[in-house]
């Protein structure tokens, strides 16, 4: 059985009822809307209050959004149930994953806080169907928060005004609760403040995209603070800001595998039914290998972000592992993403134009994932900082195994200070390539990995090529994979995939090793001794034509008909 989502088989094992229950109306009101009214919508860029109010009567960002330790006996933050929510939630438009997509962002600094009253009001608007909303970026200055301009100014009677603005900023029109990040202005001082979007002082400037999204501009003129609204200050609101996107960044990968795994149904059903020139195009070699392909890639991409959530749910102030495998998943299960939308594209051609299918959306929205919750370019920066330790300093860290259980992810709003992210340990990612090296292609991979950590240990980066940001992000590229493939095996493992299908996983992996590996020796910055393991890792997959053809018939071409969504 595929490990893909498909609508029509929700067989994922949950161990409460509660969980099933809403994964199964998730899909009946989608399925029920049906694929022209969503596109209609999407079109028109409508609104979705319609999918706002059935989130509100079913309960539903009540019971997936809620600490136990402040809802009812069925809530619970469970970053593992919420994959596959914000993976449904993909599968049928992104528009619907970013309402909730936000209002994840905005709870964070409310369930980081110690402001218990806050918290309470909170679990009562969520059960009551609110929404919310992160007051971060701003219009001059994005996300960088050196640079806030808002500002919370003393009145001298213990209350503040609070005055600035702030951009960019999804569900703005209507949350309940605007986590809004500022300064207070005669220390300087960081603080997070709890904002009524309502409020006669919020004033709302506009939406800045044509979309059906609410991605607000908002102005705050004299807005009216007390120290009952204050969320966090100094340090702890700094550090509550980066620990909120560290949780809200990771469902970006869900959000790209689920508008790519419907993407590649419709393709694949339109292809397997089109004949040219006297053939099925899926007859073609060239669309077999694009398909395959993309199937391997979207069964990585969920194997890796599945994986990542295991190590956060498994987190604590001495395992801080998921901080390399979060941004993994934010950097490289996105642009995966994009691959799979350009191999089918190319197969699909003209028919990804058509305004009545699923795929013109989807080739618009996958762009997105990447560019959301800080650039690829900023996650491989940060993805490096962990480079050295994971290659040459591996520590004896306790395994982490498939936490499907329904325990509530404290740690997540306990994160601590961000600092010392250089100091993290992992544990040897060596011995789980040595579990598959029977298999062809993992241990040419796992040559190519051998011959980075080579390259880094003789000729290692130099304090000019460390400041050129460009070389280092090539960098940043082979080290990723390295990380996003032992993630894929380790979770391999766990699913039992077949042999097979790693095989053709791991022959897109060395092919793209080898495409980031010309990059690299193609900089001006490399250097002549760099350039020479560059070349060494360039290598080609191990070939089985029985393999690819047991793949394309077992796993990808049976794909043809498994869903269409209803019209």
């Amino acid at each position: 059985m595929s490990i893909l989502l498909n609508p029509n088989q929700l067989d994922r094992s949950y161990p409460d009822e509660r969980s099933a229950e809403v994964m199964g109306k998730l899909v009946e009101f989608f399925e029920k809307k049906g694929l022209r009214s969503i596109k209609d919508d999407d079109h028109a860029a409508v609104w979705y209050e319609e999918f706002i109010d059935f989130l509100g009567r079913e309960r539903i960002f009540a019971t997936m959004c809620t600490p136990s330790a402040y809802g009812s006996e069925d809530t619970r933050w469970d970053t593992w149930r919420n994959s596959e929510f914000g993976e449904i939630l993909g599968f049928f438009g992104l528009p619907y994953w970013y309402v909730w997509q936000v209002t994840v962002l905005g709870l964070g600094p409310i369930w980081m806080s110690d402001n218990e009253a806050v918290k309470e009001r909170t679990a009562r608007l969520l059960d009551e169907g609110a929404i919310f909303a992160f007051g971060l970026s701003e219009k001059e200055h994005g996300a960088d928060l050196y640079s806030s301009d808002m500002t919370l100014t003393p009145t001298g009677d213990g209350t503040y005004l609070a005055n600035g603005s702030k951009y960019y900023i999804g569900n703005g029109n209507q949350a309940a609760i605007v986590s809004t990040f500022a300064r207070f202005a005669d220390t300087g001082e960081y603080c997070f403040f709890a904002t009524d979007s309502q409020h006669p002082n919020y004033h709302l400037v506009k939406n800045v995209t044509h979309s059906q999204n609410y991605v607000a501009e908002y102005r705050l003129e004299d807005y009216p603070v007390t120290d009952a609204d204050i969320l966090a200050r100094g340090p702890e609101a700094w550090d509550d800001a980066l620990n909120t996107v560290n949780i809200g960044k990771y469902n970006l990968g869900w959000a790209s595998i689920g508008i790519a795994t419907h993407a590649f149904y419709e393709a694949i059903h339109h292809a397997a039914h089109r004949h040219l020139y006297g053939m099925t195009v899926t007859d073609f070699p060239h669309v077999k290998r694009l398909f395959t392909d993309a199937y391997a890639r979207l069964v990585a991409m969920k194997l890796v972000a599945l994986r990542a959530a295991d190590y956060m749910r498994s987190a604590s102030p001495d395992d801080r592992r998921y901080l390399l495998y979060n941004p993994v998943v934010k950097m490289k299960v996105t642009t995966q993403g994009e691959d799979v939308i350009n191999h089918v594209w190319d197969v699909i051609a003209a028919k990804g134009f058509e305004e009545d299918t699923f795929f013109e959306m989807a080739a618009r929205d996958i762009r997105a994932l990447p560019k959301l919750e800080g650039t690829v370019h900023v996650n491989i920066a940060l993805i490096v900082k962990f480079m050295e330790n994971y290659f040459f300093h591996p520590a004896d860290l306790p395994p982490v195994g498939r936490r499907d259980d329904d325990a509530n992810d404290d740690f997540l709003f306990d994160q601590g200070p961000t600092r010392g992210l250089r100091k993290i340990l992992f544990h040897d990612y060596k011995p789980t390539f040595e579990r598959f090296a029977g298999i062809g292609n993992v241990a040419v991979f796992a040559e190519q990995a051998e011959m980075l950590k080579r390259m880094l240990a003789a000729s290692p980066p130099t304090e000019q090529q460390t400041s050129d940001t460009d070389w280092l992000l090539a960098v940043g590229e082979l080290f990723t994979l390295v990380v996003y493939a032992q993630l894929a095996l380790e979770n391999a493992e766990i699913y039992g995939i077949e042999e097979d299908l790693i095989d053709e996983i791991f022959d897109v992996n060395v092919r793209d090793f080898s495409r980031f590996a010309v990059e690299l020796f193609d900089k001006a910055g490399t250097t002549a001794e760099q350039g020479e393991f560059c070349m060494k890792m360039i290598r080609k997959p191990v070939d089985d034509a029985a393999r690819y053809r047991r793949v394309w018939e077992d796993h990808v071409y049976a794909q043809r008909d498994a869903y269409q969504m209803p019209q």
